[in-house]
């Protein structure tokens, strides 16, 4: 007869060579939907060989390493996605027509101006598309990482630290890299590396409302003592930072070429009874630079006009 104990055995056994092979196939696995299947399948896997009286602990251990394979999947895809945003963005204040299409963005992005509000259609909200679509893919993201934390039987606070960790990984990292390639192009204008100060400024100020997102959907608060902090306002203050110095650079490059073009004789005893064309070139270019500069907010126009 088939005793207990023979049975504990060869479960043991099954068990083993069951998760070595979760562990072979699952690591080579690189779409998250394929992963998130493979998970709701152990689960249940799990759950009715314990219904049955077998251990399943080793199981739910093996979820959580691949809990962090599939964050993995997450932030590579998207990776793909904040690029794909910011290479189509026309790096261009949205232009609104009607109060249909200014309600749809209010409801896209938590932004609210008084000031705004009172001016008559057609009117421009200060930041790019961008801002919307790369909020709206957080929020996706923090979506994606809670569909895997379903049915492990993790407390509220595993799964607020797991999601809110995963979502600094994606600010800090995909995010980061994505903003930082943009600023860095050889193609990207000043116009463009303006609008990029001015979207992040936007981004910054909405971190607030993520946190309270994660709170809603975690029922944790983050007052309490080992939630992880968002670090949304360093990655979009570095992009900032990233932006301002490469206007720094752009502008006195572009003042060099006007200096060096006009070869200019410094040591001359009198003073022409004209300006040089290129001197007047200059500033007819420094006029329009500083009107792109008029939208930036007012700390960072200061630092851009210290700097010229």
């Amino acid at each position: 007869l088939v005793n207990r104990a023979y049975i504990d055995e060869l479960w043991e056994m099954a068990l083993s060579k069951t998760i070595a092979a979760l562990r072979t196939h699952s690591s080579y696995c690189s779409d998250p939907n394929l992963v998130l299947d493979l998970k709701n399948l152990i689960v249940l896997f799990a759950d009715t060989l314990q219904g049955y009286g077998f251990p399943v602990n080793q199981l739910f251990d093996m979820l959580l390493e691949i809990r962090d394979q599939y964050s993995e999947t997450l932030l590579k895809k998207w990776s793909g996605v904040f690029r794909n945003i910011l290479d189509s963005d026309n790096y261009s204040p949205i232009p609104v027509a009607n109060e249909e299409l200014y309600k749809k963005i209010i409801g896209q992005f938590p932004f609210q101006d008084p000031e705004l509000e009172k001016q008559p259609f057609p009117k421009k909200f200060p930041f790019s598309e961008f801002v919307p679509k790369v909020y709206n893919q957080i929020k996706e993201f923090i979506y994606a990482c809670l569909k895997f934390s379903e049915d492990l039987h993790l407390s509220s606070t595993e799964v607020d630290d797991m999601i809110r960790k995963s979502t600094n990984l994606l600010l800090t990292r995909m995010l980061s890299n994505c903003l930082q390639t943009v600023i860095k192009k050889r193609n990207t204008g000043l116009t463009e590396l303006v609008q990029i100060i001015i979207n992040t400024t936007h981004l910054e100020k909405s971190c607030k409302f993520l946190e309270e997102f994660i709170t809603n959907i975690t029922n944790v608060l983050p007052e309490t003592v080992h939630t992880t902090k968002l670090y949304g306002t360093t990655t979009f203050k570095d992009a900032r930072h990233a932006a301002e110095e490469e206007i720094y650079t752009n502008l006195n490059q572009k003042i060099d070429q006007f200096l060096q073009l006009a070869d200019y004789d410094w040591m001359v005893a009198e003073p022409g009874s004209k300006a040089s064309d290129y001197l007047v070139d200059l500033i007819a270019f420094l006029r329009s630079t500083f009107a792109v500069f008029t939208h930036l907010p007012f700390h960072c126009l200061k630092w851009d006009c210290s700097c010229v």
